[in-house]
């Protein structure tokens, strides 16, 4: 199913293989880069609808295909994130930012306490809560969020082509590099880290309730493709299974919130 239309059906998320027995949660906040009609583009041009300050490229396809080959879960956003980026607290500056990067959004400048109020209840509640009720009829839940970032940024190229990213949970991180496959330049907490804001879900979600956790960030290049995406995600669940034998061998109670 394609996000753009479930979205259009005025759905704000999609839920994807919810039978799934993996015991995985796959969680996707910025897979789409749909913008309702009533919010008029949020006043971007046209060059920019389709831009990473929309959406993260490739990223939905690639958990949507992860999802598959693993028998996971998928919780995905069905809103463009800079209608709200349902990866960021209530409150914070970034939720519906009024310039992402050198990109300016005329349609979040100035906007009322009211406006705020009512995105935060229409896209972010909704999309929390679905991730909270998946996570809820899972017994022992991984929770592993998927991402995109693009290549260059500010200016600056970024050499990393894979992240992974945790919070103060590192134990399904710490796995994953230790396994990690050859040939991909492979980093901890790059290019974002836990000070950037970005693990607001794993905060949320898995913390608290000392579910494994992690954060993987694709640069979008390197899934621009169909075939790419196919391949990056057959790389990324074969790479996920093999770090949870290594979590269930070392034991999952080293960490407790």
């Amino acid at each position: 199913m394609r996000v753009e239309t479930a979205a259009a059906a005025k759905d704000v998320v999609v839920c994807h293989n919810m039978e799934g027995a993996a015991g995985v949660l796959l969680v996707c906040e910025h897979a789409s880069r749909y913008i309702p009609p009533g919010l008029n583009d949020l006043g971007l041009s046209p060059a920019h609808l389709d831009s990473h300050a929309v959406w993260d490229p490739g990223a939905m396809a690639v958990a949507t295909h992860m999802a598959n080959l693993l028998d996971a879960r998928l919780v995905a956003g069905a809103v463009s994130r800079l209608v709200y980026d349902c990866n960021r607290a209530p409150g914070a500056v970034d939720a519906m930012p009024a310039l992402s990067e050198r990109v300016d959004v005329p349609g979040n400048a100035a906007l009322s306490t009211v406006e705020r109020a009512r995105r935060l209840a229409e896209y972010y509640t909704p999309f929390h809560d679905a991730v909270a009720g998946a996570l809820a009829t899972m017994t022992t839940p991984i929770l592993v969020t998927v991402h995109s970032f693009a290549p260059v940024w500010h200016g600056r190229t970024r050499e990393v082509e894979i992240g992974i990213l945790h919070d103060d949970d590192r134990r399904l991180a710490d796995a994953m590099l230790a396994t990690a496959p050859s040939g991909h330049d492979i980093r901890r907490n790059e290019p974002y880290g836990p000070a950037d804001g970005v693990t607001h879900t794993l905060r949320e979600h898995a913390l608290p309730f000392g579910h494994p956790n992690v954060m993987i960030e694709v640069r979008n290049d390197l899934i621009a493709q169909a075939e790419q995406q196919q391949t990056m995600a057959e790389i990324l669940a074969d790479w996920l299974t093999r770090s949870i034998t290594t979590l269930d061998t070392q034991g999952r109670t080293a960490w407790t919130a």
